[in-house]
């Protein structure tokens, strides 16, 4: 639940999150696409032709490299609230009125919003250093927080139900 002992947070914070993120996206998706290439990566030529481009496309790469880490995240949000590197640092993705886990479809507009946090200049994103509520434009159209799960802000009585 979101109540005045909710501490939000901060771009520093996220961005290390991020950076730890995509170091484990890289371990899983380079091993991903040397077995699929043999170590022999595509080159794409100066034609550009349009035919020309659409039959050098490289489906195996394109799938490796953008869907499979778009999934990936989205599954982590849905299913643990965070990714791997908002675990580390302590963060979850929330539900900014309920303060509970979010839904598929904000998970889903989250992470296309993130296009729209990064298109000028980032700004979206650096939106959250001057945010009160520490939210990136992409967080503000999916109606999402990052918030810090502390336990001490958790009540007694639930956190021995989650003893149990």
């Amino acid at each position: 639940m979101i109540n005045f002992l909710t501490e939000y947070a901060g771009f520093w914070r996220r961005f290390a999150a991020f950076l730890l993120d995509m170091l484990w996206l890289t371990a899983i998706l380079w091993p991903l696409l040397y077995l699929s290439y043999g170590g022999n990566f595509p080159e794409i030529s100066d034609n550009l032709e349009t035919t020309a481009l659409l039959e050098q496309f490289e489906w195996r790469t394109f799938l490796i490299n953008n869907v499979l880490p778009s999934l990936l995240i989205i599954w982590f949000w849905i299913k643990y609230a965070a990714t791997p590197g908002k675990w580390f640092f302590d963060c979850k993705v929330v539900d900014a009125k309920s303060g509970k886990p979010i839904c598929f479809k904000q998970a889903i507009l989250r992470f296309f919003s993130y296009f729209i946090s990064a298109l000028p200049l980032g700004l979206g994103f650096l939106w959250i250093i001057w945010d009160k509520r520490k939210q990136g434009w992409h967080d503000k159209i999916a109606k999402t927080v990052v918030i810090i799960h502390d336990e001490a802000t958790i009540p007694l009585h639930q956190l021995m139900e989650q003893a149990r």
